[in-house]
C-alpha cells in the first residue's frame, strides 16, 4: 500500500521526550520514538524533525517569572539543541543516519541551518533534526515547524504529543473530553484549542499544508498517519 505522505515534518515536543517524568530526557522513551521513526523510513518516507525544549527549560514561564524574555527564549533554544543531540545519539545507536542543524550558530556542536544542505540530506534519506527553533526570540518551536515544513517542501506537519489528538478539553484532566477527528484551521484558531500557536496555524493554513496531531506513545501511530489511516486529529483547509 503506498504512503500518503512522501516527506514529513515531525514536531516533537520536549515534554514527549521526558515520558512520565517531570524533567529531563527519558532514554527509553527516546529509543521508542526512534523505533517509530525507523519504521516509516523503511517505507521510503523522508523525515525532518523540529524538536522543542519544554522538558528542560520553558522560556515563556521564566519570562513570566521576571526573566528578560529575549534571554529566556535563547535559553529555551539551547534546551532544544540538547534534545536534538539526544535524539541524534539515539538514532546513531539504532543505525539511523541523521544530521542536526541549528538556527543558532554552535559550530563546535552541531551544523548551522543551511536549507540547501538540509534538502540534500533528505534526498539522501538522512533524518534532519532542526534545533533552536527559528533562531529568533518571541517565536515558538511550533512556528519553527510551520516554517521548516515549507522550506523543506514537506507534505505535512505531524505534531507528536502525549495524547492521541485534539480534544475539547485536556483529556488528562477531564474524563468527558471529546476528541476531534477533523478540524479546519479556522476552527482550531477560533476555538483556541492550543494545539499549536496561532502563527503556526496561520502559516500552514495560508500554504494549505495539513497538520495531524497524534500520540507518539501509541505504537504504530506514526506509521498509520503516514499511510493515511484514521489516527489522531487532522487539521486542514
Amino acid at each position: 500500500m503506498p504512503v500518503t505522505y512522501k516527506r514529513i515534518l515531525l514536531k516533537l515536543s520536549g515534554e514527549a521526550l521526558m515520558g512520565e517524568g517531570h524533567y529531563g530526557i527519558d532514554r527509553a522513551v527516546v529509543d521508542r520514538i526512534v523505533v517509530e521513526i525507523a519504521g516509516v523510513l523503511q517505507l521510503g518516507v523522508e523525515v525532518a524533525i523540529v524538536v522543542g525544549g519544554g522538558n528542560i527549560f520553558r522560556g515563556m514561564k521564566s519570562a513570566g517569572d521576571g526573566m528578560d524574555r529575549v534571554t529566556a527564549d535563547y535559553m529555551g533554544m539551547l534546551a532544544t539543541t540538547m534534545n536534538a543531540l539526544a535524539l541524534h545519539d539515539a538514532m546513531r545507536r539504532s543505525g539511523v543516519v541523521s544530521r542536526v542543524q541549528s538556527a543558532l550558530r554552535i559550530d563546535q556542536v552541531v551544523e548551522p541551518y543551511v536549507r540547501g544542505k538540509a534538502l540534500r540530506y533528505l534526498d539522501e534519506r538522512k533524518v534532519v533534526v532542526f534545533a533552536a527553533g527559528t533562531g529568533n526570540p518571541f517565536f515558538t518551536t511550533d512556528t519553527a515547524a510551520a516554517l521548516r515544513v515549507m522550506e523543506m517542501n514537506a507534505n505535512i506537519v505531524l505534531k507528536a504529543t502525549k495524547v492521541d489528538g485534539i480534544y475539547t478539553s485536556d483529556p488528562l484532566k477531564d474524563k468527558d473530553a471529546q476528541r476531534f477527528q477533523r478540524l479546519t484551521f479556522d476552527e482550531a484558531i477560533s476555538k483556541n484549542l492550543q494545539v499549536m500557536d496561532a502563527t503556526a496555524l496561520t502559516l500552514c493554513r495560508d500554504q494549505k499544508l495539513p497538520i495531524n496531531v497524534f500520540s507518539i506513545f501509541k505504537t504504530g501511530a506514526l506509521k498509520r498517519v503516514i499511510m493515511g489511516e484514521d489516527e489522531g486529529t487532522s487539521v486542514s483547509i
